[in-house]
């Protein structure tokens, strides 16, 4: 057995586990850790704690994993990877939280939603709009809105072969 990560920091049974019972594509149950910047460190199935990257919690980009999750928190999540040479799992969220199409069913043209800025571009595309964890849409630039902010919208369109949704603050 290669034993390269510490066993401080993992069990025999735990290192059994990423060898021989972890599987791509499970879906478990664990606990946050802890949280930084790059993402959360969640406690899954013996013990083993593994690394859910911040790109991998939703669609929406995210400044912090603290926006979703706090320590203690139980979470589902997927193991996205695992690395039998280093005894390591990686998990992602957002594969959990329904396809685009799915999120989009809740949704009708003509519609007023509340939404969260989620980025702002001046010289670029405008601002871009979670409506839920997996679902973003795109309102036309306008000064005075900033990340984090909850915004009223309109649905102008919904472009369901590009995924795109077309939005107008309100």
């Amino acid at each position: 057995m290669n034993n390269k990560f510490p066993k401080k920091y993992i069990s025999e049974e735990g290192i059994d586990w990423i060898q021989h019972g972890a599987k791509q594509g499970e879906v478990l149950t664990g606990t946050v850790k802890s949280i930084k910047p790059f993402g959360a460190f969640v406690e899954v199935d013996k013990g083993v704690i593994g690394l859910l990257h911040i790109e991998d919690i939703s669609v929406s980009r995210i400044k912090s994993p603290a926006e979703r999750f706090s320590v203690g928190q139980k979470i589902n999540v997927m193991i996205k990877s695992v690395d039998k040479d280093l005894n390591r799992i990686e998990l992602t969220h957002k594969e959990l939280l329904g396809t685009w199409e799915e999120n989009v069913e809740n949704y009708e043209e003509g519609s007023k939603v509340k939404g969260i800025v989620r980025e702002t571009e001046k010289k670029g595309n405008g601002i871009f709009i979670e409506l839920r964890p997996n679902l973003v849409g795109l309102a036309e630039y306008k000064d005075g809105y900033e990340y984090g902010q909850t915004v009223d919208v309109f649905i102008k369109k919904i472009v369901k072969d590009k995924k795109k949704i077309k939005l107008l603050i309100i």
